[in-house]
């Protein structure tokens, strides 16, 4: 079966940046499952693997545009220091839940001065061209509930408590 809007699909990959350096794998035994053209993963990966099947091995680069997109900088915004009162040392690299009018958006402190903390709410691999080596395991039609939900269900998705 090929991929094709509305299949179920298993993949492992190594995800890598430009350096070569890997910045996430799938655990041997434990494939990520996805549906496709749900935009479960990113687009260019989603675009890489349609008509593909089961078996099938592709490495495939994907610039920042179809992958987390490009870094906006008005998502970068300097916060004064009083509005992490009661978290203590902060320091670069911490993360936090920032309230605004779109909601939660999660955001990484980049700089930390006395009196001013620079937090980043892009995605961290926003701006970044990325590398997949993938091996496709599976490859099955959706079920109606899989399709009505927009994920996968049951082995490797996501389960429902009912």
């Amino acid at each position: 079966m090929q991929i094709t809007h509305n299949t179920v699909v298993a993949i492992h990959y190594v995800l890598k940046d430009t350096a070569g350096e890997i910045i996430d794998r799938s655990e041997p035994g434990d494939a990520m499952h996805y549906l496709h053209g749900a935009g479960n993963i990113i687009s260019g990966l989603e675009k890489a693997l349609e008509g593909r099947r089961q078996g099938d091995s592709i490495d495939v680069h994907i610039a920042a545009e179809d992958a987390y997109g490009p870094s906006l900088p008005f998502l970068i915004q300097e916060v004064p220091l009083e509005a992490f009162a009661g978290v203590g040392d902060i320091q670069p690299g911490m993360r936090f839940q920032a309230d605004t009018e779109q909601g939660p958006v999660p955001v990484v402190v980049t700089h930390v001065s006395d009196s001013i903390v620079t937090v980043d709410g892009n995605h961290p691999l926003a701006g970044q061209a990325l590398h997949f080596a993938v091996e496709i395991e599976t490859v099955r039609a959706a079920s109606d509930e899989e399709l009505s939900h927009g994920h996968v269900h049951g082995a490797g998705g996501h389960h429902h408590d009912h």
